[in-house]
C-alpha cells in the first residue's frame, strides 16, 4: 500500500514537472510595438521636428532634402527603400464629363504633360529652377530660425524623383497595388473592396487619351479640339511632383512655337500664374484656373464636384476618390517616388531594420516615436500605413 502511494506521488511529481516544463517553454507575449502618426501640412513639419514636438516626418520633396541641408535632420530613407522600388506616386486625373463631351481637349492637355515631362529629363537644373520660382518665387524657405536656398533645394530634389508618362502594365499592377493595400487597411468601402482586377481596371483607368495623345506627338500635330464654353480647373499640388505643370505653363512659348499648343499664363507678371488660356494652332481653347492644394484628398473633393475637370494627384486619393462614387479616371502616370521619410539628426534610426529596432526601444519605454503625415489617405500616409504593418507595427492618430 505506501509502494502504491509512493507511485502516485512520483506520478504527481512527474506530471507537475512536465506541466512546468509547458508553461516556461510557451513563447513569451507579442510586445507591441506602436507609432503615433500626427497629422501637419508640410509647411509645419520642419518647425515641429526642431522644437522635438515629433520625431519624424513623411513628405514629399523639397521637404526632404532641407533638412539633411539645413542640419535641422537626416533622411532616413526615400519611400523606395522604405516602402517599395520605383512605386508610382503621382497621376493625371480627368472627369469622365469632359472626356465624354470633348475627348479631344483631354487628349491635347495628356499630349501636353507628356511634351513637358519630356522637357524636364531634358533639363532637370532648369526644371528645378523652375519649380523653386514657382513654389517660393526662387526665395528662400524659411521655417521659423531655418531657411535655405529653394533653388538649390529644388535642384536637389527634382534627382529623386523619375518623370515618365508611359501607362505600362508595370504601372498599372502598382497602382493596383496601391488599391490592394487600401483593401487591407480598410480604407476602400465601395465598388473596389471587392472588385476583380478586369473590374478595377475599368473603374480605375482611361487609357485612350496617353494612345491619342502619342499618336499626335508622333504625327507632329495637336489636333485641335472644340472650343469650351466655360471656364475649366486644373488641381495640382504645390511640390515638385506636378513639375510637368509648372514647365508646361512657364515655358509656354517654347511649346507653343515647337509643337502649336500651349499654356500661356493670362498674366504674365504673376510667379504663380492663376488662370492659363490653352491655345492650340493658334486658337484659344479654354481658359483654365489652376488650382492649388495641400494634399490629394482635398483636390479630389473638387474633381468630384466638377469645380475642376483635370488634376494632378497622388494614387490613393484618386483610387479612394473613385471608388466613392467621382465619375472620373487616371489617365497617365505622373511620377514614381519623390518622398522621404525624416527623422530627428540624433535618431539613432540610418535605415528600415534600425527604425523598426527604435521604434521598438521607444514603445517599450512607454514613448513611442511621432510621426508627421500630410493627411488620412494621401500617398505618404499610405505609404507609411503599410511600411509599419509588414513590420508589425501599430498605427495611432495622435495630436501634438
Amino acid at each position: 500500500m505506501k509502494r502504491l502511494h509512493l507511485l502516485g506521488f512520483i506520478g504527481l511529481l512527474v506530471l507537475s514537472l512536465i506541466g512546468a516544463a509547458c508553461i516556461t517553454q510557451q513563447p513569451p507575449a507579442k510586445e507591441n510595438t506602436t507609432v503615433g502618426i500626427l497629422y501637419s501640412n508640410f509647411g509645419s513639419m520642419p518647425t515641429l521636428l526642431v522644437s522635438k514636438e515629433i520625431d519624424g516626418y513623411i513628405a514629399w520633396q523639397p521637404f526632404v532634402e532641407i533638412a539633411p541641408m539645413t542640419g535641422f535632420g537626416k533622411v532616413l530613407a526615400y519611400t523606395g527603400d522604405f516602402a517599395w522600388k520605383h512605386h508610382p506616386c503621382c497621376v493625371m486625373v480627368a472627369t469622365d464629363d469632359l472626356y465624354n463631351r470633348n475627348p479631344k481637349i483631354v487628349n491635347a492637355v495628356t499630349a501636353l504633360t507628356i511634351l513637358s515631362t519630356q522637357y524636364i529629363n531634358d533639363h532637370p537644373t532648369e526644371a528645378g529652377d523652375i519649380v523653386a520660382d514657382w513654389i517660393a518665387g526662387k526665395s528662400n524657405f524659411t521655417y521659423g530660425n531655418i531657411s535655405v536656398s529653394s533653388v538649390e533645394a529644388m535642384r536637389r530634389a527634382i534627382k529623386t524623383v523619375e518623370y515618365d508618362n508611359t501607362p505600362s502594365e508595370e504601372w498599372q499592377n502598382g497602382i493596383l497595388r496601391f488599391m490592394y493595400i487600401q483593401r487591407e487597411l480598410s480604407v476602400l468601402k465601395g465598388p473596389l473592396a471587392n472588385a476583380s482586377e478586369a473590374d478595377a481596371k475599368a473603374l480605375l483607368f482611361n487609357l485612350a487619351p496617353s494612345q491619342n495623345a502619342t499618336d499626335m506627338i508622333k504625327s507632329g500635330k495637336i489636333i485641335t479640339p472644340p472650343k469650351e464654353q466655360k471656364q475649366l480647373g486644373i488641381g495640382y499640388l504645390m511640390s515638385d511632383h506636378d513639375t510637368a505643370l509648372f514647365v508646361a505653363v512657364k515655358k509656354w512659348q517654347y511649346f507653343n512655337e515647337t509643337y502649336g499648343i500651349t499654356l500661356k499664363p493670362k498674366d504674365l507678371s504673376q510667379t504663380k500664374p492663376e488662370v492659363v488660356e490653352l491655345i492650340i494652332n493658334g486658337e484659344k481653347i479654354a481658359d483654365i484656373q489652376l488650382i492649388p492644394a495641400d494634399f490629394g484628398g482635398k483636390l479630389m473633393q473638387l474633381v468630384a464636384t466638377d469645380a475642376m475637370q483635370f488634376a494632378f494627384v497622388g494614387n490613393p486619393p484618386a483610387i479612394s476618390s473613385i471608388d466613392g462614387g467621382t465619375k472620373a479616371k487616371i489617365l497617365i502616370p505622373i511620377n514614381y517616388e519623390g518622398s522621404g521619410v525624416v527623422v530627428s539628426i540624433d535618431s539613432p534610426a540610418h535605415d528600415m531594420p534600425s527604425f523598426v529596432q527604435w521604434a521598438k526601444d521607444r514603445s517599450a519605454a512607454g514613448k513611442p516615436l511621432k510621426i508627421a503625415d500630410p493627411g488620412k489617405g494621401s500617398i505618404q500616409d499610405i505609404l507609411l500605413r503599410y511600411a509599419m504593418k509588414t513590420n508589425n507595427i501599430t498605427v495611432t492618430e495622435v495630436q501634438t
